[in-house]
């Protein structure tokens, strides 16, 4: 009588023996991850996690500033907060202030950056490195700083931006305290100290695109423009739509530019949705300042999920 070979091994022989250590070292090496990761879960949790649900249960009570001492006893008032903030003028007039900002500052920036990235891309090879730490350096620098010299740039009696004016015969405004010209003015600002980022995630999107497709357009007859659309457009789609998304996040949230320049003023006219927001929270209604922050929220959700609609690579 033959013995069968392909039985089971019984249990606790030498193959269930084996298997012990390789699950032991599985959940050691499980603990050692949760281990490392511990530290950021709870400081994710308790600065960002933590906070987002209170503003969210803020967003729906009428909690003021002398509520903190007991936060649960405020009153739930629904959507009371979020229809205050749509209705009151002021907070209209700031977020069409933030539209007209958005709408001319953002393609602008990006217009300004794509130019810059396709001249350093197609020649000044030796300083190429010089141009791009000279357009980068006003992203890293202070607001403090950057509002000094362009306060002075923009003075009105003996700014330079006047002056040259003067040299040609116009008479330059009073670019901070005109209502006309005071958004103009900041959205200058912005976009001399915003596209050196766009300029320079650009010019990598550039430089990825192979060398042999250019080559092989130019054969085929394509022009400069030609090349441009039908070459340059559809490859550097994830890279505009980067530029594009972070671009509209930020400038939906523009703060630094009128609390250092001009403190919403003149008349409201440079105030924004962010610093409107900050305002309110300032005088102490944290409700309704929860509500305009998750309105803006909303906003950035709209504009990013069109950008991700109009500008996704086409397959």
């Amino acid at each position: 009588m033959a013995l069968r070979t392909d039985a089971p091994p019984a249990p606790g022989g030498p193959a269930t023996r084996g298997c012990r250590p390789e699950s032991a070292r599985r959940r050691r090496r499980g603990y050692a991850a949760w281990g490392f990761a511990l530290p950021f879960t709870v400081l994710f949790a308790v600065f960002m996690i933590l906070p987002v649900g209170a503003s969210l249960y803020m967003a729906f009570t009428d909690m003021r500033g002398a509520d903190l001492r007991s936060p649960l006893a405020v009153n739930f008032i629904g959507l009371d907060n979020f229809v205050a903030a749509v209705t009151d003028p002021q907070f209209q007039q700031a977020a069409g202030n933030t539209v007209y900002f958005v709408g001319v500052a953002m393609p602008l920036t990006l217009g300004i950056a794509l130019l810059l990235a396709a001249l350093l891309n197609s020649g000044l090879t030796w300083f190429r490195s010089v141009f791009r730490v000279g357009f980068y350096a006003p992203v890293v620098t202070s607001i403090v700083a950057v509002a000094v010299v362009w306060r002075f740039l923009l003075q009105p009696d003996f700014g330079l931006i006047n002056s040259a004016l003067g040299l040609v015969g116009i008479d330059g405004p009073d670019w901070l305290t005109d209502p006309t010209w005071a958004m103009p003015s900041l959205i200058m600002l912005a976009v001399w100290r915003n596209v050196g980022f766009s300029m320079v995630i650009l010019l990598a999107g550039l430089q990825g695109i192979p060398k042999d497709l250019y080559e092989a357009a130019s054969l085929d007859g394509a022009g400069a423009v030609r090349t441009f659309r039908s070459v340059t457009v559809p490859l550097l789609r994830p890279t505009l739509l980067f530029c594009a998304v972070m671009t509209g996040i930020a400038y939906l949230q523009f703060f630094e530019e009128p609390f250092v320049m001009t403190q919403g003023g003149p008349l409201g006219a440079t105030n924004s949705v962010a610093y409107e927001i900050y305002n309110q929270f300032g005088f102490g209604d944290y409700g309704l300042s929860a509500a305009m922050s998750y309105l803006l929220f909303v906003a950035i959700a709209i504009l990013s999920f069109l950008q991700f609609r109009l500008l996704r690579p086409k397959n």
